[in-house]
């Protein structure tokens, strides 16, 4: 039995949480599914230890940005909304450049 005064937060709010944040960042075009059947990961891979975090974020960026740098902000961005929103401190936060997006091609 539950404790009343608990908060549980699913791992599909993490995972929403910080799709969304890293979609917002500037030089994100999109997120890479990596999931298999009914159950996409929609590009965040969320793995959750009690109050520890840690993310996968698959992502596709746009020609043009600096790739390291658009990847820290991402980091950056993903680390603050899940602290505001959840009070949990991720981990880590790992990104993984899938693809480049050309606009004209």
């Amino acid at each position: 039995m539950r404790n009343p005064d608990t908060t549980t937060v699913a791992p599909d709010v993490l995972q929403s949480i910080a799709r969304l944040t890293a979609l917002d960042v500037p030089g994100v075009y999109a997120m890479l599914a990596h999931g298999v059947g009914r159950r996409s990961d929609q590009g965040v891979h969320v793995k959750i230890d009690g109050n520890h975090v840690e993310m996968d974020l698959f992502l596709v960026l746009e020609s043009g940005v600096n790739l390291r740098q658009v990847g820290h902000e991402v980091q950056a961005a993903v680390t603050r909304a899940i602290d505001e929103m959840v009070g949990m401190q991720p981990g880590r936060i790992n990104i993984h450049i899938e693809d480049i997006y050309y606009p004209n091609s």
